[in-house]
């Protein structure tokens, strides 16, 4: 793990005011860990937009199939795939304008993580909002 992949200042942006999180690869089946983190997210204020390819509502919120189809401002978009497939959300984000890019835990690309960085968008990867809140004793 390199550190710099869990800027303190970059989880703390994110947590703390970010408000309107994309959730890539949320689904309605909870018993993936999508689902749970989503729904910590709501429990701690925040407003989760489902990104799955079937679009569908998730945890009362409009699924969309991409990025590109939500019709408002994202703040996060927390990713849920594997680490393959992942770098082209993080393109995604930038593209849409994402204030933060979140890759969950065990998800890395490094390029991915070099791009969006270039790019200005602060990023984390290979950590989870759960583990984060705990390590700062907000569970």
């Amino acid at each position: 793990m390199t550190s710099s992949w869990q800027d303190p200042d970059a989880v703390e942006f994110m947590l703390d005011e970010c408000d309107t999180w994309a959730v890539v690869g949320l689904s309605g089946d909870p018993t993936r860990t999508a689902y749970e983190i989503a729904g910590l997210l709501q429990s701690r204020g925040k407003r989760i937009v489902p990104i799955h390819p079937s679009a569908q509502t998730v945890l009362g919120e409009q699924g969309y199939a991409t990025l590109a189809d939500v019709p408002f401002p994202i703040d996060v978009v927390d990713v849920f795939r594997r680490s393959e497939a992942a770098g082209e959300f993080a393109d995604q984000a930038v593209d849409v304008g994402a204030k933060a890019v979140w890759f969950q835990l065990g998800v890395v690309d490094e390029d991915a993580f070099d791009r969006t960085i270039a790019a200005g968008v602060p990023m984390v990867m290979d950590t989870c909002p759960a583990i984060e809140w705990r390590k700062r004793g907000r569970m």
